[in-house]
Formats: C-alpha cells, sequence, structure tokens
C-alpha cells in the first residue's frame, strides 16, 4: 500500500508555523491537524495561542477544543486520533498538514508506533509515565531502565527512539513477557515532508517576548485564573506554559511583574528545547522564513515536487 503523504510544520514556538499553515493549506487543498498538546483544551485560547474559527480562512483544523481541562491527552491519543484523521482527509482526496506539536508526538506518529498490542488492555498512565520522564530526566534514563529488564530489546533499539522504547516497557508491563520475545510490529505507513521553522536566536526571543505581551493584553491572567479556580494546579492542562506561572501569584506568593518575567523565561527555554530536539531527532528541511521571505518559493516547488 502507498504511504499517505502528511506534511508536518514544525518548529519552536512564534515562529511562524500558523500563518505558514494556513497558507499552504490554501494553495495545495489541504486540513490542518494541530500537534500542540494545550489546543486540545476548551477555554484556553490566548495562553495556548490557539488559532481562532475566524483567523482560519475557512480551512478546516482538526484537535482543537476535544478536551475539558480536566482531561489528560496523551502521546498515544494523539497518535491514534493523528491517524485516523489523516485516513480520512486523504480519501477526501485533501493534504493533511499537521502544525505544531510536541518532538514525542511528531516523532511517535511518523515511525507509525502502535501503542499496545491488540490483544493486550493498553497502560496509558504506565505509558505517560515514562514519556514524561523522558522529557524530565531524558531518554537515556528510560532506555537504562529497558537494558535492565529486556537487554536484547535495549540493543535492537537507540536511546533516543523513545517511543519504542516505552513500547518494549509497556509491553512487558502488560504481558508479563519480554518485549524480545515478540516478532516487531513497527510499521511505517507515512510518507512525510517536514519543515522545521527557525530563526537567530535574538529574533526568535524577541518576538516570543512579544508574543506574550500581546496574550497579557488580551487577558491572558484571568484566563490563568479561570483555569487555577478550577483546580488548575491538579489538572493535565495545568502544567501548561503560561497558566502554571501564574498559580503562586494567585496564591500570593509571588507578584506580576515575577509571572510575566518567567513565563517570557520559559517560553524561551522552550523553544530552545524543541530546536535541539528537532536538530537532534528528526529529519527536517530547516527554513528560516522571518530572515528569508524568499524561501517561500523554494518552500512550494519542494512541496509540488513531493506531492508529484
Amino acid at each position: 500500500m502507498q504511504p499517505k503523504k502528511v506534511l508536518l510544520i514544525a518548529g519552536p514556538t512564534a515562529v511562524g508555523k500558523t500563518a505558514l499553515s494556513i497558507a499552504l493549506a490554501q494553495q495545495f487543498n489541504g486540513e490542518i491537524i494541530s500537534g500542540d498538546s494545550m489546543q486540545v483544551y476548551r477555554h484556553l485560547d490566548i495562553g495556548t495561542a490557539k488559532v481562532m474559527p475566524d483567523e482560519r480562512q475557512e480551512i478546516p483544523h482538526h484537535l482543537i477544543d476535544i478536551k475539558e481541562v480536566d482531561q489528560r491527552f496523551t502521546v498515544a491519543e494523539f497518535v491514534s486520533r493523528t491517524t485516523a484523521l489523516i485516513d480520512d482527509i486523504t480519501k477526501r482526496g485533501k493534504l493533511p498538514i499537521i502544525a505544531g506539536g510536541t518532538g514525542f508526538y511528531l516523532q511517535s506518529l511518523i515511525a507509525g508506533y502502535q501503542f499496545g498490542s491488540s490483544d493486550l488492555e493498553p497502560d496509558l498512565d504506565y505509558r505517560q509515565k515514562w514519556f514524561d520522564r523522558a522529557a524530565s530526566q531524558g531518554p537515556q534514563s528510560v532506555w537504562d531502565v529497558l537494558n535492565e529488564r529486556d537487554p536484547q530489546a535495549a540493543q535492537a533499539v537507540e536511546p533516543a527512539n523513545v517511543v519504542r522504547v516505552v513500547r518494549a516497557l509497556e509491553y512487558q508491563h502488560t504481558s508479563g513477557q519480554l518485549f524480545s520475545a515478540q516478532a516487531d510490529q513497527m510499521t511505517t505507513k507515512l510518507d512525510a515532508y517536514t519543515l522545521c521553522l527557525t530563526a537567530e536566536r535574538p529574533l526568535l526571543y524577541d518576538r516570543i517576548n512579544q508574543r506574550v505581551d500581546q496574550m497579557l493584553a488580551a487577558g491572558l491572567e484571568d484566563e490563568a485564573r479561570w483555569l487555577f479556580d478550577q483546580g488548575g494546579i491538579e489538572l493535565p492542562a495545568g502544567k501548561g506554559i503560561g497558566y502554571h506561572e501564574w498559580f503562586p501569584y494567585f496564591e500570593g506568593a509571588s507578584d506580576q511583574q515575577a509571572v510575566i518575567e518567567a513565563i517570557k523565561q520559559d517560553s524561551r527555554r522552550y523553544a530552545k528545547r524543541q530546536l535541539t530536539w528537532f536538530r537532534n531527532k528528526m529529519d527536517v528541511n530547516w527554513i528560516s522564513l522571518l530572515e528569508h521571505p524568499e524561501e517561500r518559493d523554494s518552500i512550494d516547488r519542494f512541496i509540488a515536487s513531493w506531492l508529484n
């Protein structure tokens, strides 16, 4: 079966992914799938830089406003939902375009990772625990655990391939058998073309700071307070940048200026981590449209050639 084509628009925050994805969707008859793990939440519009209906230029957008703030959205659900959307969009003769997204999510999708065996009940909490550990302590720490429990499986996968490492751990957890004892059923189903937008660090950081200021002017504090009042400290959605920084302030343990600086700093650090991930973990085509807008013509030619 011919792999389905999917266009990915990746890159750090505030680099112009939304505008480019809409323009390319218009040009190449596409529909957009949000790869952002926070835009799935209803009521969180400002802090997530959610593209609102009046900004979508009549382009269908998917995986936006599909969760309440007390619900979890995991990489497994992202892969499952996005795979189904890609199938549907492709069948209708349109181009699936994934805009944004964390490295874990996109890598999982492109690798064709199958979360759980068809005859085993998946353990989403167990799975997410390891993805969270990889994000906080590094992929090597998760691989080391697999190497202790199933050395043969560990030797067959690179530590950086977190989705496969976690798959092996979950298989052992749910089945009681070593992953190395069963055949690897990973398949690659997608023909993915990934554009990764970037910019020189001073320009990128300046845009991030400006975006935070715009969010504040648009009412970010009120949105964060609403989330706090829903129990945000304990909620999955409460971990998002732009929200959790406010919680000490609402509890009287911080001041507003410290919150603003924390949001800007966390956003800049997140952008740096995003760039590092895409540089080291994925095969992408780097584009610097902010500094070289003339490269847009090259993008159009590359995509047209890839599609044909």
